[in-house]
This record gives C-alpha cells, sequence and structure tokens, in this order.
C-alpha cells in the first residue's frame, strides 16, 4: 500500500486502508483506496467520487471523518487521472473520448471491490465530474446505492449561456476534425501546483497546501487542462442526464449541494435540474466555494452533517 497511497504527516492514511489496483475489461488498470466499516457498530460503506484532476488522498480525511461517523469508504481514481492509467502518450492531458467509460470503470469498481469486500447498504458521495458520472450511472446504481450526495454536481459551466454554448461548439468543431487529443484552447498548462490565491477553489489555505504537498511529492497524480475530447465528452454527458426521459428513470434520493461563491459549475443549472426530479432536495452551503470537502471547517462541516443526516433518514421528505 506504500507504493500505491502518498502518506505525509499532515494528510495520513486511515487505520485499516488497503489500496490495490483493479483492470476493466478494455485493460486499463484503477486505483483504489478501502477504508472498512467500522464493527459491529458499521453503517454502511459511502463511496467517493472525485472530480476532474483530483485523486484519492484529496479524500483521505473525509473518509477518515465518515469513519467516525460510523461509515466505510472505497474510493476510486478515474482513468486518466491520479494513479490511475493514462490514456494518452502525454500523461499531462485530461482525456476521455466518452462519459460512458467513467460508468464502466464505475461499475467494475463496484464489481471487484465494493460489492465483495464493503458492508452495506451502500451511499455515494460524489464532486463536481464524479457527481455527473454517478447521475449518469444510475441505471446501474439503483438496486445498488441507497443515497447519493452530490457536491458542486457538473451540470452545467459558471459561464454566461452563451459562452457555455460556443464553448461546447468549440470542442464539437475541432474534435470533428480529428484535433480531440489537444488541449482546449486556454486550458493546457495552468501548473500542477499553484499558490494558493483568492482564485483557489477553497478558502482554506491549509487543506490547500496539505493537497499541494501530495502533489509536489508524486507530480504524476496531477494533470493539466482538458482535451477538446473530454470537454466534448462532457457536454454530452451533461445533454444526456438533463434529458426529461432520463430524469424519469432517476429513482435515488439524492441529495446536491451547491457552492454559495461557485466559480466552476452552474448553480442555476443544478437548481433548476433539483427542481425536475422527484426524489431530489437542494441544499445550498452559503459562502463556501467549489471543492466543498476541502473547504474550511465551518462549511465543510456543514456538508458532513448535511450527509449524515440524509444518509441516516430511511424517510422519502427531507428539508
Amino acid at each position: 500500500m506504500a507504493d500505491l497511497l502518498v502518506e505525509i504527516p499532515e494528510n495520513p492514511i486511515p487505520k485499516g486502508t488497503d489500496a490495490g489496483l483493479i483492470e476493466t475489461a478494455d485493460g486499463c488498470r484503477l486505483r483504489y483506496a478501502r477504508v472498512p466499516a467500522p464493527t459491529p457498530s458499521g453503517k454502511g460503506t459511502v463511496v467517493i467520487l472525485p472530480g476532474r484532476n483530483e485523486f484519492i488522498e484529496k479524500y483521505l480525511e473525509t473518509a477518515q471523518d465518515l469513519l467516525r461517523r460510523g461509515y466505510g469508504s472505497a474510493i476510486l481514481d478515474w482513468r486518466g487521472q491520479g494513479g490511475s492509467d493514462r490514456l494518452l502518450r502525454d500523461p499531462d492531458r485530461g482525456y476521455i473520448e466518452n462519459f460512458s467509460d467513467y460508468v464502466r470503470d464505475l461499475d467494475a469498481f463496484f464489481q471487484s471491490v465494493v460489492l465483495p469486500d464493503c458492508r452495506g447498504p451502500y451511499y455515494i458521495l460524489a464532486h463536481s465530474t464524479g457527481a455527473l458520472i454517478a447521475l449518469l450511472a444510475t441505471p446501474n446504481l439503483t438496486n445498488r446505492v441507497r443515497r447519493m450526495v452530490l457536491c458542486a454536481p457538473l451540470l452545467g459551466l459558471y459561464a454566461k449561456p452563451a459562452a457555455a454554448r460556443w464553448v461546447e461548439r468549440l470542442a464539437g468543431f475541432l474534435y470533428a476534425i480529428g484535433l480531440g487529443k489537444l488541449y482546449m484552447p486556454g486550458r493546457s498548462r495552468r501548473g500542477k501546483t499553484p499558490l494558493f490565491s483568492d482564485a483557489a477553489l477553497s478558502t482554506d489555505a491549509k487543506r490547500f497546501e496539505r493537497n499541494r504537498a501530495v502533489v509536489l511529492q508524486r507530480p504524476d497524480l496531477a494533470i493539466n487542462g482538458p482535451t477538446v475530447a473530454w470537454t466534448r465528452a462532457m457536454f454530452k454527458a451533461i445533454e444526456t442526464v438533463t434529458a426529461p426521459a432520463f430524469m424519469a428513470e432517476i429513482h435515488i434520493p439524492t441529495l446536491f449541494l451547491a457552492a454559495g461563491r461557485e466559480r466552476v459549475v452552474s448553480t442555476l443549472a443544478i437548481e433548476r435540474y433539483v427542481r425536475r426530479l422527484r426524489s431530489a432536495s437542494l441544499l445550498t452551503i452559503d459562502g463556501g466555494r467549489h471543492e466543498l470537502l476541502q473547504e474550511a471547517d465551518f462549511y465543510r462541516e456543514q456538508v458532513l452533517a448535511a450527509f449524515e443526516a440524509f444518509a441516516d433518514n430511511d424517510g422519502q421528505p427531507w428539508l
């Protein structure tokens, strides 16, 4: 496990953690970590789904917090990032052809690790791109997962509608002429270890520096900007999950958490989505930024408390 996970004093690995690699049907190796639920009082397992350009180590603290609340955890690095296999010769490019590949990875994770080795019932706790993948995977998750909590889900970009449409059309055009492996214009090399600033996705400098220290020790865990193909695939996935027929088949009770100071995804898109779902609730963390689980304690504790209250509530109504 020492070779698979990075441990620094500021970010200890929870006791009992097991890490490994699984191989998908198409030969891609995916890194995972599993923190067993406490016995005999365990409440089940939370499947943590990171966002784009995230990695398992960013969620070790969250796994420890969940453990104190009685939950085990299982965390997956998506293909193309973290400690999982890259898909291009240049390992720094964020690349995917279709988000359905992520859905298959999640299914493989459940089949190989979660279902055989983790105590049920199962819950999803996902962030941003991971939340979009969770929604896309709901046909597979309906009979497996009791409840989902989606933090700052990627259902639209933080941009004016005209600007977002322009980005979508540009990605589609560049992909159509065979440039899918190129970085999206303006998104190539922003640096893997930026310094903390007002542009950070969290207000918590200490957690920001902790995550930065992990990347300084293992630069290969991080990637640079998204490619044309990844961006196109993202818009296609959003189109799929926002289709009325798809939404009508989402039956897993889901809590959406929005960040009050969001600057990455569209909060308006999240609000509209929740209004159209029959089994969803929305809670806004006022003052929090996009990375809610990397935020300052004041905001982060609200997220964890909301998760625990929602997961422990067997009744359908909430909020």
